[in-house]
């Protein structure tokens, strides 16, 4: 862990403490008892025994080899009665007041099944409805997983953030090196007219300079008068290859002038990847001394291969006009080979784990609570949710971490 996510964590935790800790977490985390109290009594099925007037009804969720559903036992003064003997219909309310009811059928082994699936998370406040030889009962208790309750200023001041699940694309991308170069055709070799001792140089490397302006004078041998070497483009100049009193030769480079306006990219592609890659997709293109980006788009495909590589070439033009991205410069680049939508996308930096779920954490009022959900395809900066989220959920982007550390440390219940 970086310093600064370990500073983030230790002031959360620091915050919560300073505005009641457990007190304050405690109908969210409650023991499965609910609320703080001690730990709910167990049946000889591993349930929870919730007693009334003599009669029980034990009460678990069966996930055995099957999706998960409540299936309950009756008793009248310990002793077990048959399926038949009774009704039980379970009733629970998630987060957000979204409610559903789960009615137990008898079963040939002696229990009550429902049909109905009790999707995850298991957290929500619960009520039993049961007639048992005639006699209605009725419990209610909570049983939370996977949940915690941040203030508003605790979780601003931690730096969580959320924000509704929406659409979005999924970038089939490929990430390359390559090398910026100046265009073909916007360098110019600049040279003596007629042979002569330079008299006066103008310019230095990388001094900008215009189309016609003096880079030089020359006396000519022939005439013995000067006349000046001009620059034919705007650009900047990149060689000298003169001294003043040197002996300019007929035909001899003596400045290199390139206009920089834009440059080229030249990506390299190995392998099978050249295969996907065809102009016209977008490319993002990083400068490795310090990070900053460009966007542009690939222009072709050289036919031929890198002979020191054994690459595929693919060319891009880059947009300079601050001239602050340098002919030479070693860069990498994002080429997105397609963008396939998505019903539902996620921030990468959103997801977590819990138990042996990939989880995101979704936020109502203060509290914050475990969603599991199935992934599709991902880029470099989202994913897509396939189910257990809904469009619109709010979901924290930013800093989940802090919220899976706070869960964590409640020590949430999962009541079977």
């Amino acid at each position: 862990m970086t310093l600064r996510p370990l500073m983030s964590a230790l002031a959360l935790s620091l915050m919560l403490a300073a505005c009641g800790g457990k007190d304050d977490h405690a109908d969210d985390h409650g023991s499965e008892a609910g609320h703080g109290e001690e730990e709910a009594v167990r049946g000889e099925h591993g349930g929870r025994l919730l007693e009334q007037d003599g009669y029980r009804v034990e009460l678990a969720i069966a996930e055995s080899g099957t999706p998960p559903a409540y299936q309950a036992w009756l008793y009248r003064d310990g002793k077990p009665l048959p399926a038949t003997a009774g009704s039980v219909e379970v009733r629970v309310v998630r987060l957000g007041n979204v409610r559903e009811n789960h009615v137990l059928q008898p079963q040939p082994d002696g229990s009550l099944l429902a049909k109905s699936v009790v999707g995850e998370p298991h957290s929500f406040d619960v009520e039993v409805l049961a007639k048992v030889e005639g006699k209605s009962l009725r419990w209610a208790y909570d049983s939370y997983e996977g949940r915690t309750t941040i203030g508003a200023k605790i979780a601003e001041d931690s730096g969580i953030r959320v924000a509704p699940v929406r659409a979005g694309t999924i970038a089939d991308e490929h990430e390359v090196q390559g090398l910026l170069t100046p265009v073909e055709g916007r360098v110019a070799n600049v040279a003596a007219r007629f042979p002569g001792p330079i008299r006066r140089l103008a310019v230095n490397v990388g001094d900008r300079v215009q189309a016609g302006q003096t880079l030089a004078t020359v006396e000519s041998n022939l005439s013995l008068t000067t006349y000046s070497v001009t620059s034919p483009i705007s650009g900047v100049v990149l060689a000298r290859n003169a001294s003043v009193g040197s002996v300019a030769g007929e035909g001899a480079t003596l400045f290199e002038v390139a206009d920089l306006s834009s440059l080229w990219v030249d990506l390299h592609i190995f392998g099978s990847d050249a295969q996907h890659i065809v102009p016209g997709v977008p490319v993002t293109v990083t400068r490795l001394s310090d990070g900053a980006t460009a966007q542009t788009t690939l222009e072709r495909v050289l036919p031929g291969t890198a002979t020191a590589s054994q690459s595929t070439v693919a060319r891009a033009t880059l947009e300079n006009a601050d001239g602050l991205w340098r002919p030479g410069s070693a860069v990498k680049a994002r080429i997105t080979v397609e963008q396939q939508p998505a019903a539902m996308v996620v921030p990468l930096a959103s997801l977590q784990t819990f138990r042996d779920w990939d989880v995101v954490f979704v936020r109502v009022g203060d509290t914050y609570e475990i969603r599991p959900v199935e992934l599709g395809k991902r880029d470099a900066q989202q994913v897509e949710v396939l189910s257990g989220l809904k469009a619109g959920d709010q979901v924290v982007v930013e800093q989940s971490y802090l919220v899976k550390a706070d869960i964590e440390k409640s020590g949430a219940s999962h009541d079977h």
